[in-house]
C-alpha cells in the first residue's frame, strides 16, 4: 500500500514539475510574493489543491482536498527546482465541514489544518491570517496552483493571483465571500482549492473552498475571522499559533 501511493504521490510530483510557464488562476498573474507563503497539497488519488503556511510546520487549506480516506502530502519545490514531498502528523477539518454540502445546498465550513512531519525551510514566509468582512464593491486577490484550463491537470504548479469583486448572490453573509469577475473567463480553476483571498498587500481573509461552473466562473471561499477561535484552538493543541493581522 505504501510503495502504491508513494507512486502515485511521485505522479502528481512529477506533473508538477514539468508543467513549464503554465497559467495557474485563469486569467491571473504571476504572484512570487504570494508564492512564498503557500504550498501545494498532492492527494494519492491525483488531486491538487493549495495550502496556505500558517506556521513553520503547518499549512491552511480546503476540507475537501484532504478528506476522505487517501494520503496526503504538502508538495514544493526546493530551491534547485527539485520536487519535495512532506509527509503529514496531523490532520484537522472542521468540524463544520459537510462533504454533501453542495448536493444537498447546506452550509459547509470547508477548511483544514494540516501538520507537516517536518518543518517548512526558512525560504517559507507565514501568512498572516485576517478577520475582516468584506463587502460587495471590494476587490480582492484570488490565487493558488490550479490548472490553466479545465480538464488540463498538466497545467498546473504555477502560482498566480487575480483580482476579483466581491459578489453577494445570496445577501450578506457571515460565512462565505463570493468573488466573479465582470468579464468572463478571469477567476479559479481546478487546483485553487484551499488558495488565500485577500487584499493584494494585505492579509488572508478567506479560503478559496468552491467553483461554480467552468473554470473562471463564480467563486466562494470561507471567511477566516468566524473560524478564528477553531484556528487558533487547533494550532494551540499542536503548540503552534497563527500569526493574525491587525484589524
Amino acid at each position: 500500500m505504501r510503495s502504491r501511493i508513494g507512486r502515485a504521490l511521485g505522479v502528481a510530483a512529477g506533473v508538477m514539475a514539468i508543467a513549464g510557464p503554465a497559467q495557474a488562476v485563469v486569467g491571473g498573474r504571476e504572484a512570487p510574493e504570494a508564492a512564498s507563503s503557500s504550498v501545494m497539497v498532492l492527494s494519492s488519488k491525483g488531486g491538487v489543491c493549495t495550502g496556505i503556511v500558517v506556521a513553520r510546520d503547518a499549512v491552511l487549506t480546503a476540507a475537501h482536498c484532504v478528506a476522505g480516506g487517501a494520503e496526503h502530502r504538502v508538495h514544493f519545490r526546493d530551491q534547485a527546482g527539485a520536487p519535495v514531498l512532506v509527509d503529514l502528523t496531523g490532520r484537522a477539518l472542521h468540524p463544520g465541514y459537510d462533504a454533501g454540502a453542495i448536493a444537498g445546498r447546506r452550509r459547509s465550513i470547508d477548511i483544514a489544518i494540516l501538520r507537516t512531519a517536518t518543518p517548512l525551510p526558512p525560504r517559507f514566509t507565514i501568512a498572516p491570517l485576517s478577520a475582516a468582512m468584506p463587502r460587495t464593491g471590494e476587490t480582492l486577490s484570488l490565487s493558488g496552483y490550479g490548472a490553466a484550463r479545465s480538464g488540463d491537470p498538466r497545467s498546473t504548479g504555477t502560482f498566480r493571483s487575480v483580482d476579483l469583486p466581491v459578489v453577494e448572490p445570496f445577501g450578506q453573509s457571515r460565512i462565505l465571500v463570493w468573488l466573479k469577475s465582470p468579464k468572463p473567463g478571469a477567476g479559479p480553476c481546478q487546483g485553487d482549492s484551499g488558495g488565500p483571498i485577500g487584499p493584494e498587500g494585505g492579509g488572508v481573509l478567506a479560503v478559496s473552498a468552491w467553483i461554480g461552473g467552468a473554470c473562471g466562473g463564480v467563486s466562494q471561499g470561507v471567511l477566516l475571522g468566524p473560524q478564528r477561535d477553531w484556528i487558533d484552538r487547533t494550532l494551540s493543541g499542536w503548540g503552534l499559533s497563527a500569526s493574525w493581522a491587525q484589524p
